[in-house]
């Protein structure tokens, strides 16, 4: 036989948060009517920050699933979500390419987040937990889906 399956590496799993990050937000946008949502298109430097964050709140999971309830976890799933796009947003606005301006809301903390999101960011905390960290941690890579160690071809120069 061969070995036993392996979880996904970091690299794999933080791909899968990105590609979920970048389509809920387009999922968002288009339900609160921002122009289309695949008019602005995503960068990569926005799938690091989805990926990277994910990776983050995966950890908070792993670290707390079974010291915390379901609540005080999403609650910290939003304060590292807010701490993220913070963090991230004052690095991007450092370089004039800060994607989101949330200037015009009422409850803003210097246009990088928002408060009026929290509902929408427990929601989707929760359903993150529940749907893609939880089924991305039970994925595994079998040997057969392995890339196979093949010989390189040997070049020898001979006398003609």
């Amino acid at each position: 036989m061969g070995t036993p399956p392996e979880p996904l590496n970091q690299v794999c799993r933080c791909y899968i948060y990105a590609v979920h990050g970048y389509f809920l937000e387009k999922i968002f946008a288009a339900m609160v009517g921002e122009g289309s949502p695949f008019q602005r298109a995503g960068s990569l430097g926005s799938f690091l920050v989805y990926g990277l964050c994910g990776l983050t709140l995966e950890r908070v999971y792993l670290g707390l699933r079974s010291e915390c309830c379901l609540l005080t976890r999403c609650i910290l799933y939003i304060l590292s979500i807010y701490s993220w796009e913070f963090g991230t947003g004052g690095l991007l606005s450092c370089f004039g390419a800060c994607p989101w301006d949330y200037g015009d809301y009422s409850y803003n903390l210097k246009g990088l987040i928002a408060l009026e999101y929290f509902l929408f960011w427990f929601v989707g905390s929760l359903l993150l937990e529940k749907l893609v960290i939880c089924n991305t941690l039970r994925l595994l890579l079998a040997e057969e889906w392995k890339a196979k160690k093949k010989p390189l071809p040997r070049f020898e120069l001979t006398d003609d």
